[in-house]
């Protein structure tokens, strides 16, 4: 990122954080930069530091001479007056785990660190002059204390800064044009998952979760469970928490046919193995309706005769003709066979999980398999 591009994108974000915050004067400039840094500043701070400065960092000095609410737990990034050595500014934060062999790398890191944060919620923003790469980029690192764990590596301070700018938008939600650009993105990826792609979608998926769409989560929720991911629900379940404002509001039906009963599947490993699960959080930690549901469906369970539908009539039927038939030890070319005949329940559904929920489909279906289910041309 070099000064013709971080201008663009850094007024795109003050003006998307004036949106989310409005500010009390309506004609007060939006700008959360500063004046930029002089040439002659930056290579004042070069010769006080003895090195040179990475180039992404380098340029943004040169267009905003620091930074407000880079992020929503920093408040501000230091100017190059303020710059610094971790050792020289914050001695206790650089000898931080000088007597922890398990985190040696990060130490290291920290002992020789650049700390460019000003203000924080319990935390620091820093480069890492002794991990370089082949542009001269420094890696970037954010830690806090209250995350109880070590420092998150980036790949540059551009990177970083991409992580505070997405994380601004998971947060507070600005209704504007990014966030309108993912969502179009969001449904590119569902009909290309639907024609058979996967790579793509999983990649844009993933990159729309960052920003806070929540449909995202749900689609990629459902293509992480087919292809056998042991977290596919982690994203998924904070959408379903008290005081979670949804981006996207929960689909009932798909929730109850279809998430439901993968998540009690999940449930049933979790209590032999004596672990916790989705539904024993989401029992106590979900919405007052997610709560309501997750109680019908328990009722409807226990009911004699209860059967989990495999999807629509024509492909439930398929399916369980041929559970029903003992002539055919692999069943799985049928099955593959019969998905042919699925179609989504709604515009928030990619693919039968429900085959996952009764343990004679769910053992037909390796990661490999679900993999081949997500190449299929479905609905």
């Amino acid at each position: 990122m070099d000064r013709t591009g971080w201008k663009p994108f850094l007024e795109r974000w003050s003006e998307e954080w004036q949106i989310a915050n409005p500010a009390e004067e309506p004609d007060a400039d939006p700008w959360l930069g500063f004046p930029p840094a002089s040439p002659e500043e930056v290579e004042a701070l070069e010769r006080r530091l003895g090195c040179a400065l990475p180039p992404s960092f380098r340029d943004f000095l040169l267009v905003t001479n620091g930074w407000r609410n880079a992020g929503n737990f920093v408040w501000q990034l230091r100017n190059t007056d303020e710059i610094g050595w971790m050792r020289d500014l914050d001695p206790f934060m650089a000898e931080l785990y000088d007597d922890r062999d398990d985190y040696a790398d990060e130490g290291a890191a920290l002992a020789r660190s650049l700390l460019i944060s000003l203000e924080a919620d319990a935390g620091v923003v820093f480069l890492d002059p002794g991990d370089v790469d082949e542009r001269g980029e420094w890696a970037a690192y954010d830690m806090f204390s209250w995350t109880a764990s070590g420092p998150d590596r980036y790949d540059s301070f551009y990177d970083k800064m991409d992580d505070f700018y997405a994380g601004f938008h998971a947060l507070d939600r600005p209704q504007c044009e990014t966030q309108r650009t993912w969502d179009a993105k969001v449904d590119q990826a569902r009909l290309a998952s639907l024609a058979g792609e996967v790579d793509q979608p999983l990649t844009v998926l993933k990159e729309a979760s960052r920003f806070g769409r929540d449909r995202a989560d749900v689609l990629l929720f459902q293509m992480s469970a087919i292809l056998g991911h042991a977290d596919a629900s982690n994203g998924f379940e904070h959408l379903l928490g008290r005081g979670h404002h949804l981006s996207w509001p929960l689909d009932e039906g798909l929730f109850t046919a279809e998430i439901l009963p993968f998540l009690f599947a999940q449930h049933g490993r979790a209590r032999n193995r004596g672990t916790g699960s989705a539904v024993t959080r989401l029992m106590k930690y979900g919405s007052d309706r997610v709560q309501q549901l997750i109680a019908d469906y328990r009722r409807r369970a226990a009911e004699p005769g209860f059967q989990v539908p495999f999807g629509n009539p024509e492909f439930d039927t398929a399916v369980r003709a041929l559970l029903a038939d003992p002539a055919h030890d692999d069943a799985w070319p049928l099955l593959r066979e019969a998905l042919s005949t699925w179609r989504p329940m709604s515009e928030d559904h990619l693919v039968p999980i429900t085959l996952l929920a009764d343990p004679r489909t769910a053992r037909l279906i390796t990661p490999e398999r679900g993999q081949e289910i997500l190449a299929i041309r479905r609905g």
